[in-house]
């Protein structure tokens, strides 16, 4: 069992690097440019994907952590 953590553990902290590092870099947190007037804005195709995968990877990565952590 504890090979399994290990192993699932390893594979999901790669693809979740993978992820991350695959995703748009022109972001920017500019909150002088916010304080003016709110858009809304959407993400969509490939973007969205990579974000929805994001989020399932690093849930999947902290319930494996906590997994491993109590049966370890």
């Amino acid at each position: 069992m504890i090979e399994v953590l290990k192993i699932t553990e390893i594979i999901t902290a790669l693809l979740l690097i993978a992820v991350i590092l695959i995703q748009n870099k022109n972001v920017t947190l500019n909150l002088a440019s916010m304080s003016g007037g709110m858009w809304a804005v959407t993400k969509r195709g490939p973007e969205k994907v990579l974000h929805v995968a994001t989020i399932i990877l690093g849930i999947l990565f902290i319930s494996n952590s906590l997994a491993f952590f109590i049966f370890y």
